[in-house]
């Protein structure tokens, strides 16, 4: 959808058209004749992308062949001074090193675990979060404060057969894939495939037309309640509660949750101490920013230190440095155990995902880690496919089956 609006806006502008675009894609902005860069109010750049990304020259990298976790390896680098930025990018670690550009520190706890550094072009996003001094620090405290889990169930989320019809038409049609303990499994598709469909009925907001879903060993068919306190839930649009102020919303979900007296208080203080909510208890959410209305909906669905934890779109419409906090908590989150389901319009933010489903027209097209479905659209037109490459033609090829049938 993205592409095909940037298509009009392209054949308007070739007619004479100024366009101002405002957006927190960044590969989106790269596309833009000047960018204006705001932080706080203050213009901190003004100019084309590319006398930006140009500063990060010889400073950008992609570790490759890893034999440990990229998760692991991305916290303990993003925990050195010498290391600016850094994300996942399927089984690789790409990093962006501070002015000094010394590599030999990465390399040093790259080595032992096999990675190989490759210097790699910079991108836009890069130079955007080098301006801003640099981006998260790889410690998550609300994981910190979370005992490991121990469960007994290997697989924490399962469907069968998951199908939901509203009237004539069917939204998820015959869906069946599983979810492993410590697992972060991404759900993707194109506007109306039937992804949130998928996601509320594994949540237990929805009752399935057929098929079966089960959380955490629970069947959410005849054990819904007990399954959902298993469970935290995000949903793509900002839920809570405009009428009650930051501290009624936390209370209220905290109790939701089945958390009381001790307990919740105590929950209710760390939430807001990890989240930084002391300023804004007394307001609405409606009053808050959109980066501090996401982090307020994550702190309740966290709050109950849930097993499963169910993320629909977390960081849409969310800047840079914001969502690269959300991916720190998520990351630390799986480190102690906890199983994550994640559905993302931002193709960069997939490569954080174990495995990849992909639906198309509410059926499940292809499932595998996000190398590999990388790797199946490799051509000589596309030697070294992005993950939004692979989204796109994927979904080509759907529909040319389709045709050819």
């Amino acid at each position: 959808s993205r592409q095909d609006l940037w298509q009009m806006v392209q054949e308007l502008t070739g007619e004479g058209m100024a366009v101002v675009w405002s957006t927190s894609y960044l590969d989106e902005a790269e596309r833009c004749d000047q960018v204006l860069l705001l932080e706080e109010g203050e213009l901190v750049f003004s100019g084309q992308p590319s006398q930006l990304t140009r500063r990060l020259e010889g400073r950008s990298y992609l570790v490759r062949d890893l034999r440990a976790d990229p998760r692991e390896f991305l916290s303990a680098a993003l925990a050195m001074d010498s290391v600016c930025d850094g994300v996942i990018q399927g089984g690789s670690v790409r990093v962006v090193l501070g002015p000094q550009n010394n590599r030999r520190d990465v390399e040093a706890i790259a080595g032992p675990l096999g990675g190989v550094l490759h210097n790699v072009a910079p991108r836009f996003e890069d130079a955007f979060i080098d301006l801003l001094e640099g981006g998260s620090s790889g410690h998550s405290e609300i994981a910190a404060r979370m005992q490991p889990i121990h469960d007994e169930h290997d697989t924490m989320v399962e469907c069968q057969g998951l199908t939901k019809r509203f009237g004539d038409f069917t939204a998820t049609d015959r869906v069946s894939f599983s979810v492993g303990r410590g697992e972060i499994m991404g759900l993707l598709g194109p506007n109306g495939a039937g992804k949130s469909t998928t996601f509320k009925m594994l949540c237990g907001l929805l009752k399935p037309s057929a098929g079966s879903a089960q959380v955490a060993g629970l069947d959410l068919r005849t054990s819904g309640s007990e399954a959902k306190l298993q469970l935290g839930y995000m949903a793509q649009k900002f839920s809570l509660y405009g009428l009650m102020s930051v501290r009624q919303n936390l209370e209220f979900f905290s109790g939701v949750y089945g958390l009381r007296g001790a307990e919740q208080r105590a929950r209710i203080a760390e939430m807001i101490e990890i989240f930084h909510l002391q300023d804004f208890l007394d307001h609405s959410p409606d009053d808050l920013s959109l980066g501090f209305k996401q982090r307020m909906a994550l702190a309740c669905a966290l709050m109950h230190r849930p097993r499963v934890l169910f993320l629909d779109e977390p960081t849409s419409g969310v800047d840079p440095i914001t969502r690269r906090e959300f991916w720190t908590h998520i990351t630390g989150l799986v480190a102690k155990g906890v199983t994550v389901l994640v559905t993302t319009h931002f193709m960069d933010e997939a490569e954080y995902c174990d495995r990849v489903a992909l639906v198309n027209r509410g059926q499940l097209i292809a499932l595998d880690t996000p190398d590999a479905l990388k790797a199946r659209v490799v051509s000589d037109e596309l030697p070294d496919p992005t993950m939004e490459d692979a989204f796109i033609q994927l979904l080509l090829e759907q529909d040319a089956d389709e045709v050819a049938a």
